[in-house]
């Protein structure tokens, strides 16, 4: 049997909101949990899928975690293991970043490839370099990448791209390598600020978290700690896409809005009234959105994972949308599905151009990873009659409570038990 969302169309969602952490900090957060040897706690950690994964991964490798609600502890031995070769690797892409605490900590690592969403090539090149560039040995064998070095040192290392994994797994690294090492072109997402504020309450000492230069002056050892979860940018922006998309009226509590400020200009660009407050912000669409154009890049530019809502809001607004994809090249599999509920869309390269319609039609349609499920939940809302959409195991990963969330905000969302007739 195989679960499905049913969407009723209509649904004006209205009503508030509450995010709590975010996936894209809480499993690297608990990778990082592998440097001390102690008791690290994590509060308002998102009740998601991704989370007992990793777990699983951290448990391979000795330690013991405990979950009981948005609180996650995390007992790390003296004796690590270094081989991160579970079955949950496979399943989630966010696994790859055990590989730098391990060569910190341990000096080497047999990390399985990680698994994950379908959005495109995701090379561990930038990763393996700047271990290489640390010191240690790094190559892919038997499916995994396997690392070691004698002593880590520090080392002067410019990314090719800001890659978030990458400047994650370095960073990890070299906290505990001899020396100093600066990291050029770095990710500059909150997510990579909230890693590097627990990495200094472990006792890390780092410099420029959230600027492109991280200089990191490695010491010999670090503690464990308690640490709070960051809001999920995303999940917030999801919310105020899902008020823009359904005209409604949706208040989000538990995000920072200056993480979203160009988000939530495209959606003030788009009609929408936005308001924000210290916990979060409102967003309140009356009439047919405009069209806008959107273009994905490294924060503080739009991020890939926003892209399928903007090709949903789009595709109801008023005008033609341009939709530039800079990231993840298989992104687009979304207009598929998209095109199934009627909506007037087409690829060529990394370019989309959706001319809007004011309705689209109910049909079918599969999610090829977490953030193409909800938008494709989003379209349904706007869509005659009843959509069904499948592997909603993606949206699990995700957005935790997501169904009851829908409901409460209005939609009419049912979780179904059925074979798929495809």
């Amino acid at each position: 049997m195989s679960e499905h969302f049913r969407v009723n169309g209509g649904a004006r969602l209205v009503g508030e909101v509450d995010v709590v952490g975010a996936k894209n900090s809480v499993l690297k957060l608990m990778a990082a949990a592998l440097l001390a040897e102690g008791t690290t706690t994590l509060t308002n950690c998102p009740e998601i899928l991704d989370v007992p994964l990793m777990a699983d991964v951290l448990r391979s490798l000795g330690c013991e975690v405990v979950i009981d609600g948005d609180t996650t502890v995390i007992t790390t031995p003296a004796e690590l293991s270094h081989r991160a070769d579970s079955a949950s690797m496979g399943k989630l892409r966010a696994s790859v970043c055990v590989l730098g605490p391990l060569v910190g900590r341990c000096k080497r690592a047999v990390v399985a490839l990680p698994g994950g969403d379908a959005i495109g090539s995701r090379p561990l090149d930038m990763h393996q370099s700047g271990l290489r560039q640390l010191g240690a040995s790094s190559s892919i064998e038997h499916g995994c990448v396997v690392a070691e070095a004698e002593d880590l040192h520090g080392a002067q290392i410019w990314l090719d791209f800001p890659s978030m994994g990458a400047t994650e797994n370095i960073l990890m690294a070299a906290v505990l390598a001899e020396g100093t090492t600066v990291i050029d072109n770095s990710a500059r997402e909150p997510e990579i600020v909230d890693l590097c504020m627990m990495l200094q309450q472990m006792g890390a000492k780092i410099e420029g978290a959230g600027t492109s230069t991280l200089t990191v002056h490695g010491v010999p050892s670090l503690q464990p700690t308690t640490h709070r979860v960051i809001g999920d940018r995303i999940v917030g922006a999801t919310w105020a896409f899902a008020a823009a998309i359904t005209r409604g009226d949706i208040r989000v509590r538990g995000v920072d809005s200056h993480h979203l400020d160009l988000v939530l200009e495209k959606l003030r660009l788009a009609g929408a009234e936005v308001t924000l407050f210290d916990d979060g912000f409102r967003v309140v669409q009356h009439d047919r959105p405009t069209s806008v154009d959107f273009v994905t890049l490294p924060y503080p530019g739009f991020a890939t994972d926003l892209q399928p809502f903007a090709i949903t809001l789009s595709a109801v607004s008023d005008g033609t949308s341009m939709i530039t994809e800079n990231l993840f090249e298989s992104r687009f599999r979304f207009v598929e599905e998209m095109v199934r509920l009627g909506a007037d869309a087409r690829t060529d390269g990394h370019h989309a151009v959706v001319r809007g319609v004011e309705m689209l039609s109910s049909a079918p349609v599969w999610a090829s990873d977490i953030r193409a499920g909800v938008g494709l939940v989003l379209a349904g809302l706007r869509a005659e009659g009843v959509t069904e959409v499948w592997d909603v195991f993606h949206i699990d990963r995700g957005y935790p409570q997501f169904v009851e969330n829908m409901r409460r905000l209005g939609a009419d969302v049912q979780r179904v038990s059925a074979p798929p007739e495809r």
